[in-house]
């Protein structure tokens, strides 16, 4: 059964958009870490991603959505929820996931969202239907992912706790996912207002505990400077808004291929700009990737080219 959500144009370029952004902010977390711990690089972005969404808000007359009447219980939960699992509780895994996993299992990981979307949808949302093709496609995509980062990635570090924050950053996928369907589930208001409400709960939650670990920061110069002002702006701010776009008109499954995006647009970005040498697993990866994407959203596809 094909996917009955229909999929506007505007939405691939979204995704593609999103795909590039989060790509080249690799660039941009590596240059912030040179003056900021990773903590401090995750609550500065949450907070200048939310400054920068309620001041647009501002400036457009639209205001936090309604705290009170009839249904804004509601609504503010469904809030609440999509600023824990889209940014807090995922950001805290990974921060502290990583500072003891192989650099590349975070990756394989992120790449495994939509496998765990595909069946909570399938329960959750409305004409979001699982199908043997639909899954297929998404298992040919994850393994282009795991192909393109390499076999590294799986290799133990023999680190204290391992085992745990590998299950971090398994639970990080698992927060992306959740978070997903809350963000389609969620009852209609004006998106703008939506994205800074949850970024600002999100800054909220995560910035006292990045306090606690890290401290005060020192006032970071240069391009380090820079690097924050990029992520929170665009990464986390502008991606903010597209993905509940994409989410709220495409639903959390076709968001979900953004993943197979990002260390695509994240290998050519070093490639272009920092000169790295392209991995030979390139090729091959992007096969399987392009590959399932294309076959687990082949009715989109073909409505989009005008075949069906």
């Amino acid at each position: 059964m094909e996917n009955p959500i229909a999929v506007a144009p505007v939405n691939w370029l979204r995704l593609c958009a999103l795909g590039m952004i989060w790509g080249a902010s690799f660039m941009a977390v590596s240059v912030a870490l040179q003056g900021v711990g990773p903590l401090t690089v995750v609550a500065v972005r949450l907070c200048l991603g939310a400054v920068f969404l309620l001041v647009l808000c501002r400036a457009t007359g639209r205001g936090l959505p309604r705290r009170r009447g009839p249904g804004a219980g509601r609504l503010w939960a469904f809030i609440v929820a999509m600023g824990l699992f889209s940014n807090a509780l995922p950001f805290f895994l990974l921060s502290w996931g990583q500072q003891v996993v192989a650099s590349g299992f975070a990756g394989v990981c992120m790449a495994a969202v939509p496998l765990l979307v595909l069946p909570l949808a399938h329960f959750l949302v409305p004409g979001e239907r699982m199908h043997l093709r639909r899954a297929v496609g998404f298992v040919m995509g994850t393994l282009g992912v795991a192909v393109l980062i390499g076999p590294e990635a799986l290799r133990s570090t023999g680190a204290e706790f391992e085992m745990l924050a590998r299950l971090a950053c398994v639970a990080a996928a698992g927060c992306y996912a959740v978070g997903s369907i809350f963000t389609r589930l969620a009852p209609e208001v004006d998106r703008l207002s939506l994205a800074a409400a949850v970024l600002t709960v999100a800054a909220v939650v995560f910035t006292p505990y990045a306090l606690m670990a890290e401290g005060l920061p020192e006032m970071p110069q240069g391009r380090v400077l820079w690097a924050l002002v990029y992520l929170g702006l665009l990464p986390t701010g502008v991606a903010q808004i597209l993905l509940v776009q994409v989410i709220r008109d495409a639903g959390p499954v076709f968001l979900s291929l953004v993943n197979y995006q990002v260390p695509i647009w994240s290998i050519i970005f070093g490639a272009v700009v920092l000169f790295e040498a392209l991995p030979p697993s390139l090729y091959l990866g992007l096969a399987l990737i392009l590959g399932g994407v294309a076959l687990s959203q082949l009715g989109a596809l073909r409505r989009l080219f005008g075949a069906g």
